[in-house]
C-alpha cells in the first residue's frame, strides 16, 4: 500500500518520546527514517510497527547526533528513498544528573554535544531539504528550559540554550518558509531517566518520579505531532508543565520558595 502522511525523520528514535513519535507518524501512514545508535531496537519498533499499520513506510538509520556526517546521511538517505523530506524532529537528547560541585567539565561538555551541538547538527543536516518542502523542523526542549532544578544544572542549561535557538530559528526560517516548533514536556513516560551521565542506556535503573505524575508518552507524542502539523511555535506538553511555567513567568517567588522545599 502506498504511504499517505509526511516523509519524517527522527532522531533518539529507539526509545521513549522518539518510540512514540514513530508510533503517532505510523498511524498516519507516514514514511518514517528513524535514527539512532542501536540497530536492534530500530529493527523491533519497525517490525512491530509495520505490522500494525501497514500502509507506513520505514527506513532505518544507524546514526549518532555529535557526528554531523551521520545526519547529513540519514537526511540524504531519507530523499533519496522517497524524494522529499517535510518534517524533521531534533528528538536525540539525555540528562546528566549531580551536584555541581561534584561534577566536572566534561560532564557538561558532553551533555552539551548531544543536546545542543546534536540539535544543531540534525538542523544543518535536514535544512537544504526542509527549504525545498517548505517543511517543519521540532526541537523536543523541556519544561527545564524554563525552570532550573538542584542537581540537574548540566541538562537544565542545555535545555535553555535549545530554547534560545529554537526562537532564534523562528526568526530566521520564516522567510524560506519552514516552521520551527519548539516542545517542552514536562515528565512524560521515558528511558531518559535509565540513561547514566555518560549516555549509556540502562534498563536496570528504577524511575525517580512518581507514577501519578507521568504523563503517557503516546499521548504526548499525539499532542506533538498534532502542534507540528499546526506549525505552531512552541508546544508545553502536560498539564502540570503548563502550570509551572505559567507561575514561573507570573509569580516566580513562589517558584523559588518551592524549590527551596523540595
Amino acid at each position: 500500500m502506498e504511504s499517505s502522511g509526511p516523509t519524517v525523520l527522527i532522531t533518539g528514535a529507539s526509545a521513549g518520546i522518539g518510540e512514540a513519535l514513530v508510533w503517532a507518524y505510523a498511524q498516519k501512514g507516514a514514511r518514517i527514517g528513524l535514527c539512532a545508535r542501536r540497530l536492534d531496537r530500530l529493527e523491533s519498533i519497525v517490525s512491530q510497527c509495520q505490522e500494525a499499520h501497514p500502509t507506513a513506510q520505514f527506513l532505518t538509520l544507524v546514526c549518532d547526533v555529535v557526528k554531523p556526517q551521520d545526519l547529513e546521511m540519514a537526511a540524504s538517505r531519507v530523499v533519496e528513498t522517497w524524494g522529499n523530506l517535510d518534517i524533521a524532529i531534533a528528538n536525540a537528547g539525555y540528562g546528566v544528573a549531580g551536584r555541581v560541585e561534584r561534577l566536572k567539565i566534561d560532564d557538561y561538555r558532553n551533555q552539551f554535544e548531544t543536546n545542543i551541538f546534536g540539535v544543531l547538527n540534525t538542523f544543518y543536516g535536514v535544512l537544504p531539504h526542509l527549504k525545498k518542502s517548505k517543511g517543519s523542523f521540532a526541537i523536543v526542549g523541556s519544561v527545564n528550559s524554563y525552570i532550573s532544578l538542584g542537581k540537574l544544572s548540566p541538562y537544565c542549561m542545555s535545555k535553555f540554550a535549545v530554547r534560545a535557538l529554537a526562537g532564534s530559528l523562528h526568526a530566521e526560517m520564516k522567510k524560506h518558509g519552514v516552521a520551527v516548533t519548539l516542545i517542552c514536556p514536562g515528565y512524560v513516560e521515558s528511558d531518559i531517566r535509565k540513561t547514566n551521565n555518560q549516555g549509556v542506556y540502562d534498563g536496570e535503573k528504577p524511575e525517580t518520579i512518581p507514577s501519578w505524575l507521568l504523563f503517557p508518552r503516546d499521548k504526548a507524542a499525539r499532542q506533538m505531532v498534532r502542534g507540528i502539523e499546526k506549525r505552531k511555535r512552541e508546544l508545553i506538553i502536560t498539564g502540570h508543565g503548563k502550570l509551572l511555567i505559567f507561575m514561573e513567568r507570573h509569580i516566580p517567588f513562589l517558584i523559588r520558595f518551592l524549590l527551596r522545599k523540595r
